[in-house]
């Protein structure tokens, strides 16, 4: 869907405009200070928050990512850890076909190559080919801080190459 507000594109032939949604809302959003990298087949998404926080493992992205994902978007606080991978192309794939718009990681993901191929938002910090332990530990839908970013389950996240923005209401219409 195509929309424009005031004299702003905001949403861009179906893309989200993380500059235009800053340049028109400012200090009203919040901004996750990271550089995070592109790894999934599409770029530019949004959608409701969830959250899982978790550290080198992986079992409460699975069993989230399970669930129907209405649109939303899976936040993953994994700390910033470099040495496990959080998400594969096998979660991705998981994600896509129960209706995430994307997961975003503060950590590492894996499978590179094959998640660029799968339609659905992915961004992480970088990549490692370890797969994390399973110990069934963590958090889901709990607030969660990424850089100097809260984030709260049902806010609102949009993402694009550009960066990534929080808002505690919709911003598209």
């Amino acid at each position: 869907e195509t929309g424009t507000w005031g004299n702003s594109n905001l949403r861009m032939e179906g893309k989200v405009s993380t500059a235009d949604l800053s340049d028109k809302f400012g200090d009203d959003v919040g901004y996750i200070d990271l550089q995070f990298k592109d790894f999934g087949g599409v770029k530019s998404f949004c959608g409701q928050v969830a959250t899982v926080k978790c550290f080198e493992d992986n079992s409460l992205v699975k069993t989230t990512l399970e669930s129907e994902g209405k649109g939303r978007v899976l936040v993953v606080d994994g700390g910033g850890s470099t040495r496990r991978s959080l998400v594969g192309d096998q979660l991705a794939t998981l994600a896509q076909k129960n209706n995430w718009a994307g997961i975003i990681v503060n950590g590492c993901v894996r499978d590179s190559c094959a998640l660029s191929q799968i339609p659905i938002g992915v961004k992480a910090l970088g990549t490692c080919p370890r797969k994390t332990e399973k110990r069934g530990t963590g958090l889901c839908e709990f607030t969660i801080e990424i850089g100097d970013c809260v984030i709260n389950p049902q806010q609102w996240i949009y993402a694009d190459e550009d960066g990534v923005i929080v808002s505690d209401v919709a911003c598209l219409p």
